[in-house]
């Protein structure tokens, strides 16, 4: 019989050493070392809890902690060279401890397993990453309140299925993209709920027989409480699912705005000008600006949706408890986490140094006939039904294009043919001022209706 794997820290029930392609195969520490924070973190805490129990001495815990510390300041500094061969994180910390500080190192994984610790880790790490994001989400907030109220006032056209449909300021549709990300930060905050469960004790996957101390290592991490089935809390990957949906929901959001931006800034539309610093020119072409940074943020969407997809294809078929797919839950987290932070980063940089070509929203909304829909209601409170009023309008309509003028240039002869119930007044219902400043209801256009939103708004995340 050839001599025991001895060279790895599980290697004793093994005759033969691990086939080097498989190693490399196996291993996950070229990715999942960006863990070590946590994996030391948890630690840590694991050691404290083991000494509260009286399962190491106090002593004992003072060298195990100062030794992390040590190997924390390494690994930051520069000076830690990891090994493939001792496959993760986890493991590769844990061989440097007992190196630096010899026997009483390997105690540390008392009452523990790595299944329970690398579940640990990634609740750490997200827990941290979802505040990062959350501050993210309201700097972007706040910047598209700024922008907000600077254009309550500017008219643009509302559109529905892309065609001109009524008008409506600027500030209101700015206002729309608020409401997306305030949802998203909303949904993050629940899920970190979720997140901050401690696994840590649950051990393999049937706990330990040591007398642990589950609720003071949660307390020590801050977790808001511990895992109540051990199957479970090993195998979980929920949390890392729901925080992927949310992150796709983001960059759903960030898309359509970005979709937005695109267009608004061509030649055809010329609503906005975006910072030159955001942009891009063409190899060939001098007078190209290319809109690179929302084209990104409007690709990326689909990066994060792959994440998605793929921690749910990862877990669907698993049974209880741990197996070996879960190593390839890090790569697709880490990659949503990173690119919903670098997008949020650089639409909250964006937002508020977009030039607005008031003017030319305000001719955009000129055309398409935005204000029929006010003709209508104009004529519904002069006592025509509503439905009358939509096919003497239409008539209307069909008459300004046959003409090529918008409604409020008919003469007032031309419209009273239409129905004797309108008047001179009419033309106040067709200004664009008039048509906005009547829908004060329900979040409405109105620039004081907008600003009103905006300040609640503010108070809102003053207080989150």
């Amino acid at each position: 019989m050839s001599e025991s794997n001895t060279d790895k820290l599980w290697g004793g029930r093994f005759s033969e050493s691990t086939d080097a392609f498989v190693e490399a195969f196996t291993a996950s520490v070229m990715f999942d070392r960006r863990l070590y924070r946590h994996d030391i973190q948890g630690s840590r805490a694991h050691a404290r809890m083991l000494a509260h129990v009286g399962v190491l001495t106090d002593a004992e815990c003072e060298a195990i902690v100062e030794g992390l510390d040590a190997i924390l300041n390494d690994i930051e500094a520069g000076r830690f060279d990891w090994d493939i061969g001792l496959e993760d994180v986890h493991m590769n910390i844990e061989a440097r401890l007992t190196a630096r500080i010899g026997a009483v190192g390997k105690k540390l994984h008392t009452g523990r397993s790595r299944n329970d610790q690398v579940a640990t880790d990634i609740r750490l790490w997200l827990r941290e990453e979802i505040d990062h994001i959350r501050a993210e989400l309201a700097r972007a907030r706040r910047g598209l309140l700024e922008l907000a109220e600077r254009e309550a006032d500017t008219i643009m056209p509302g559109f529905t299925h892309l065609q001109v449909a009524m008008p409506v300021t600027f500030g209101h549709h700015l206002l729309a993209w608020y409401e997306m990300l305030a949802r998203d930060s909303a949904r993050l905050r629940d899920v970190r709920r979720r997140v901050n469960v401690m696994p840590l004790g649950a051990a393999a996957l049937a706990g330990t027989t040591y007398p642990i101390d589950r609720a003071y290592a949660a307390s020590l991490l801050g977790f808001d409480e511990v895992a109540a089935n051990s199957l479970d809390a090993v195998s979980d990957r929920d949390f890392a699912i729901e925080f992927c949906a949310a992150a796709a929901l983001i960059m759903t959001h960030l898309s359509r705005t970005s979709e937005e931006m695109i267009l608004w800034s061509t030649a055809q539309f010329g609503f906005i000008e975006l910072p030159d610093r955001f942009c891009t020119g063409s190899s060939i072409m001098p007078q190209k600006k290319n809109p690179d940074v929302p084209e990104l943020l409007r690709g990326k969407a689909g990066r994060v949706n792959g994440d998605l997809i793929t921690l749910l294809t990862l877990m669907k078929g698993q049974p209880l408890a741990y197996n070996k797919d879960n190593q390839e839950d890090k790569e697709p987290l880490f990659d949503a986490v990173d690119t919903v932070r670098g997008s949020l980063r650089a639409f909250a940089d964006m937002v508020p140094a977009i030039e607005v070509k008031r003017e030319r929203m305000r001719a955009a909304a000129m055309q398409g006939y935005a204000t029929a829909t006010d003709l209508a209601d104009y004529l519904v409170r002069k006592g025509v039904a509503f439905r009358d009023a939509h096919e003497i309008v239409g008539k209307a309509v069909r008459r300004a294009i046959e003409r090529d003028c918008d409604l409020s240039e008919l003469e007032l002869t031309e419209l009273q043919a239409f129905s004797a119930a309108i008047d001179a007044d009419v033309y106040a219902a067709l200004t664009l001022e008039g048509s906005v400043a009547a829908r004060a209801h329900y979040g409405g256009t109105a620039p004081d209706a907008v600003r009103a939103r905006i300040r609640q708004a503010r108070e809102l995340l003053d207080n989150e």
